[in-house]
């Protein structure tokens, strides 16, 4: 085992936090996956599985990235289709979002 790396599985760990594997509110303190400079969650959507409701405006940037499937990120002003896998949808402190899962779905979200 390597003194300094931390291994794991990004789905099971977040299983308990709705995808969320690294962020402040990671227990034990001194995890290394516990940490307030960001977030990351690995999220698996089943086809037409949706968060049909805004978000608050989060106080941080967003970037999802697609690993597989068809997802759309509602935004007010518009959405963003994720087709082909590595495309992703970045956006700025302060703005709402909704999302739903077109196709069998795994997305990386980070927030900074």
């Amino acid at each position: 085992m390597l003194s300094n790396v931390t291994t794991g599985n990004a789905y099971s760990d977040g299983e308990d936090r709705r995808g969320w594997f690294v962020g402040s509110f990671i227990t034990p303190s001194d995890s290394p996956r516990s940490t307030s400079a960001l977030e990351v969650k690995w999220g698996v959507h089943g086809a037409g599985d949706c968060r049909s409701q805004w978000t608050e405006p989060a106080e941080t940037t967003t970037l999802s990235v697609l690993i597989s499937g068809r997802f759309c990120i509602q935004f007010p002003d518009g959405e963003i289709v994720l087709t082909s896998q590595g495309d992703y949808a970045l956006w700025l402190p302060g703005v709402a979002h909704c999302w739903r899962a077109e196709e069998d779905s795994v997305v990386v979200t980070v927030r900074w």
